[in-house]
């Protein structure tokens, strides 16, 4: 099994993965136009037991399968203020006495 994978010209470091090239038809309308317009990457075999992405090939399969597509989102990323207010024990919630 092959599935094809597509690069968001809107959304950085955003990524389709849908069961045959160039068949959008399993991909909910609302999400293609938040996506834009889908540039081809690569075909993937799922023949193989690895990771993609940070997914298992059987995830990847079951997403594909249930859904007709998986959407891989970029990993967010922790605000430097919050890691170093975290670092100063300055998150922690103080006792409150009333």
């Amino acid at each position: 099994m092959l599935c094809a994978v597509y690069k968001s010209r809107k959304k950085a470091d955003t990524y389709l993965y849908i069961n045959k090239r160039d068949d959008f038809s399993g991909v909910p309308k609302m999400l293609l136009e938040t996506f834009g317009a889908p540039k081809f990457v690569m075909l993937v075999p799922l023949h193989k037991p690895r990771n993609i992405a940070n997914i298992s090939i059987e995830k990847l399969t079951k997403h594909l399968k249930e859904k007709g597509f998986y959407l891989q989102l970029p990993p967010t990323e922790e605000s430097l203020l919050s890691e170093h207010r975290r670092s100063k024990g300055l998150d922690a919630q103080p006792d409150k006495k009333f």
